[in-house]
């Protein structure tokens, strides 16, 4: 008779998680110093990126080894190379670039409220000076619409695939905390005949209007500026975009946006509800299920919610019809409820 020996446990997962912070603000600096942009131009050694990156030697061949034990870059004698994930996502020659994200999730009005997660923890709620959903403008939130339309490029269009946007007719569309406003823009340049008012703080949708004038649907695009709580969306609409925005409030919150949407929309009208949707477990798949982290130590009392979560709010909103879920190519999950 054979026993199984179980293996020694070690304490490599908590000091790899207590070494995080150094992953982050590693790939910070090779952002800073388009690193992966140098490797991509034909810069190899320590000497050529360095050159290129107008930074020292000895800080780049330090940080290069860093990034190629993090899987960043691979490494060969003494020449460097990109991996199939730096050369779609971090280099400036890629059309997916996504160093942008780097500016505002790691602003400090983002990751202050994490140094003092403890108190988060033993409160239940973030302490009101690092509310990140104040309920006024932030100048923190016209960063994010800045820095994170490139990632939320393919979920905009992911959306407007599975509207069948194109040849919908005429559509009225709202954009609820439009932030960039790409998700109606999108929407926009799908259909000639669709109009979109974006919804959001003033300094933030100068953002979406700029947007919206660069892809050309500038014509078709408006804005009603002030909290989406409190201003006035009309009626009308087809669609009505809730993207990103359910997880910084709590359940009857959430309810009480969503049932205000729906008497803004016509009957059989649509609101498309895009967020991170862990599953009953909350503990997959792993980003939605620890995005429910970044709401505990931001605001006083968001969540990652379930599909089941957001299925009761929306009936309880007034929504009577299908309410059905969508993959999409990224972390995010699509959630349609019909009027």
């Amino acid at each position: 008779m054979t026993t199984a020996v179980s293996a020694t446990p070690t304490p490599e997962a908590i000091f790899d998680m207590l070494f995080a912070f150094q992953r982050t603000a590693a790939l910070k600096a090779a952002i800073d110093v388009e690193i992966f942009t140098a490797i991509d131009e034909g810069a190899a050694t320590a000497g050529e990126i360095a050159a290129r990156c107008a930074a020292s030697e000895r800080g780049t061949r330090i940080l290069c080894d860093y990034l190629t034990i993090s899987g960043l870059l691979s490494k060969t004698g003494r020449r460097y190379a990109l991996t199939p994930v730096s050369a779609s996502f971090l280099s400036k020659k890629s059309p997916a670039y996504l160093g942008t994200t780097c500016e505002f999730l790691t602003l400090p009005d983002v990751t202050r409220n994490f140094e003092d997660l403890t108190g988060t923890v033993r409160r239940g709620s973030v302490a009101p000076a690092g509310n990140t959903v104040a309920g006024h403008e932030q100048a923190h939130w016209v960063t994010f619409a800045r820095a994170m339309t490139p990632m939320m490029m393919p979920a905009a269009i992911a959306i407007a695939d599975l509207m069948d946007i194109g040849g919908a007719g005429s559509a009225k569309i709202l954009d609820i905390a439009a932030g960039h406003g790409v998700f109606g823009i999108v929407l926009a340049q799908r259909n000639p005949r669709a109009e979109v008012v974006a919804v959001d703080w003033p300094g933030v949708l100068s953002v979406a209007t700029e947007n919206a004038r660069k892809m050309g649907v500038a014509d078709r695009h408006r804005t009603i500026s002030g909290d989406a709580f409190t201003v006035d969306y009309g009626t009308g609409y087809d669609i009505a975009l809730v993207t990103n925005f359910l997880h910084h409030y709590d359940v009857p919150t959430c309810t009480t946006l969503l049932a205000k949407v729906a008497k803004a929309l016509k009957p059989g009208g649509r609101a498309v509800i895009l967020e991170f949707v862990p599953n009953e477990d909350r503990v997959s798949p792993p980003m939605a299920a620890g995005f429910s982290l970044t709401m505990l130590a931001g605001t006083p009392a968001g969540d990652a919610y379930t599909l089941a979560q957001l299925q009761q709010m929306a009936a309880d909103a007034g929504f009577t019809g299908k309410v059905s879920a969508h993959a999409l190519p990224t972390p995010e999950t699509v959630v349609v409820a019909v009027k």
